[in-house]
């Protein structure tokens, strides 16, 4: 079996981190953040149509992806931008609400942070009161002081191979944007060896897509971006996990800040 190298979609401009695989193996990929991963067998997914620009432009979506349009509304209120002011780097990533004042997004992005901060999809600046990492998988939960406009239902079950699913999220700290595909698969975790088995996609994410729901066809949240590989398919935390972690109080300890 091959083996190669994954990225995570860490937000930019984010220090670059790199691994070391067997000699002869190692793959070079395009976002930052790495680490060595058994490639996906038999998992190429249908031809890619949708992608995200790397130029963001500064405007509103125009395409629902695989959702209603009152489920794209919906949507779009319940994701956020995250921007990490770390003591050396400025970095960005996404997260998106699960209540009122409780934000989930990758464990990355919060890391080594002097100061988060987070804004709405209209442009409304929410003040950070904590933030929260996971051991077992990239997660984090952050708490903000103010009300978030609305948050989405987690679904109950996982999806399955062949599922569509829709990525909401701020690619390279620009404007929302949406991306779709489908479920491809599974894999063990490429970074959190421990934590089992996670979703592939076709769905097309970048830096600072880090973070980013992936939702089902009635908007509801199935999983949650945190890497990339070379061949362009994302890896997904599925929802499962997310459950099992928010129902284990000991599950996330303080976010350590930058240079701790």
């Amino acid at each position: 079996m091959t083996r190669a190298r994954v990225r995570r979609p860490r937000p930019r401009p984010a220090p670059v981190r790199t691994a070391t695989a067997a000699a002869g193996l190692a793959a070079m990929l395009a976002l930052a953040g790495c680490a060595v991963v058994e490639e996906i067998p038999r998992m190429p997914g249908p031809p890619v149509t949708d992608f995200v620009p790397t130029d963001v432009p500064e405007v509103a979506p125009t395409g629902t992806g695989n959702l209603s349009p009152d489920g794209f509304d919906a949507v779009q209120r319940m994701a956020v931008r995250i921007r990490n002011v770390g003591c050396s780097s400025l970095s960005t990533g996404s997260g998106f609400a699960i209540d009122a004042t409780t934000l989930i997004t990758n464990r990355h992005v919060v890391a080594d942070s002097a100061d988060l901060q987070v804004s709405t999809y209209d442009g409304r600046d929410v003040a950070v009161t904590a933030s929260s990492t996971a051991a077992l998988a990239d997660l984090a939960v952050v708490r903000t002081a103010q009300a978030l406009p609305t948050s989405p239902e987690l679904a109950t079950s996982d999806p399955v191979r062949g599922d569509a699913v829709t990525v909401v999220g701020y690619p390279q700290g620009g404007a929302l944007t949406l991306t779709t595909g489908q479920v491809i698969g599974t894999t063990t975790d490429p970074l959190n060896e421990n934590l089992g088995e996670v979703l592939v996609t076709d769905a097309p994410v970048e830096p600072g897509s880090s973070g980013s729901a992936v939702l089902d066809a009635d908007g509801r949240v199935v999983g949650v971006v945190y890497a990339k590989n070379a061949a362009g398919q994302s890896f997904i935390v599925p929802v499962s996990t997310l459950r099992n972690l928010l129902a284990d109080e000991s599950a996330f300890t303080p976010a350590p800040g930058c240079g701790s």
